[in-house]
């Protein structure tokens, strides 16, 4: 997909991608070269492990984008493979 720098050098990710990926206005990013490419990923969210009813369960100290049938199908195909 192609876009434009502006001559602040901020780039516009498409509303489709960051829908995909959670990302919301004022979201956080990292930002990182790889091999002469710009990667961009929203930023982890900190998290948390506590005991309820005795388990340990991880919890996002942030918000979270959704977990859709989708994402969950994806992942379970990738690691068949």
């Amino acid at each position: 997909m192609m876009t434009t720098i502006d001559k602040a050098g901020r780039v516009v990710v498409p509303k489709a991608m960051r829908a995909a990926l959670g990302l919301v206005d004022g979201g956080a990013v990292e930002i990182d070269l790889d091999d002469g490419r710009i990667v961009i990923a929203p930023a982890p969210v900190p998290k948390r492990i506590v005991t309820r009813n005795g388990r340990p369960v991880v919890v996002a100290d942030g918000r979270m984008p959704p977990l859709t049938t989708e994402m969950v199908r994806e992942v379970l195909e990738s690691i068949r493979r």
